[in-house]
């Protein structure tokens, strides 16, 4: 499977490639593989794009750090009660139907402009996911392994790291690979849209300045990130999955 996700990407820049040499391509707007690559590589050499590139990695992982635990215990709060899963789920399908974009300026105006306002617009935009999935992920648990753990005089403690974590697992790892990919949007839309650090800011700069080399090398730099990134947990997610049965 991975070897055929190689094969498509190179299959596409090759017909990039082509495409460039042929000049079917405006070179103004999408400059050939190589010249992108090496601007990449450049782009990765200078130290105050390498330091910019930290910040945004940075307060991704502080919003999912933030997100996490409190889309978990949020989520299992709810589940515990079938009263308040009827209630809540609406509720929390909504901020999930609509695009968050609509409600960084709210946060701008509430916190300004700074790391604060962008943590803030990251934990938002990934909350609600983890706490849907939490609740998937307790829903997906099997009465029957709880019944068997109970009848074996199983303590909570036991029942909880024996049946729940495992069962839970494979389902938390979707939901955290999925807000890695939120996360990453979230934290570089908030620094394009209105802020003075962050490699999105950098994006913003090229963008105005209709820099097409660094812009397009920018993404490659952030699309490299977010794949290693899913594809690490989706290893993780494979390694789990086997604990669904």
């Amino acid at each position: 499977m991975f070897a055929v996700k190689i094969l498509c990407v190179g299959f596409a820049i090759a017909l990039w490639a082509i495409a460039s040499h042929l000049g079917m391509l405006d070179p103004r707007l999408f400059p050939s593989p190589d010249e992108v690559g090496d601007a990449t590589l450049s782009l990765l050499a200078k130290p105050n794009v390498r330091n910019e590139l930290v910040t945004t990695l940075s307060t991704v992982f502080i919003s999912l750090l933030i997100s996490m635990p409190v889309g978990i215990l949020t989520g299992a709060l709810i589940a515990s009660s079938n009263y308040w899963k009827e209630v809540m789920k609406p509720i929390l399908f909504f901020p999930l139907s609509i695009p968050k974009s609509i409600f960084l300026p709210l946060f701008i105006l509430a916190v300004g402009i700074g790391p604060i306002e962008k943590i803030l617009f990251g934990v938002f935009s990934i909350v609600f996911l983890v706490i849907v999935f939490t609740i998937s992920a307790i829903e997906s648990i099997e009465p029957t392994h709880l019944r068997v753990a109970r009848s074996y005089g199983a303590s909570q403690i036991q029942t909880l790291w024996r049946v729940y974590i495992p069962s839970m697992l494979p389902t938390l790892l979707e939901g955290l690979r999925l807000s890695v990919i939120f996360a990453v949007t979230a934290v570089v839309l908030a620094e394009m849209y209105a802020s003075r650090s962050g490699f999105g800011s950098l994006i913003s700069a090229w963008g105005e300045g209709f820099q097409v080399l660094p812009l397009m090398a920018s993404v490659v730099v952030i699309s490299v990130c977010s794949i290693v990134t899913n594809e690490i947990i989706r290893w993780f997610e494979h390694r789990c999955s086997h604990w669904r049965a």
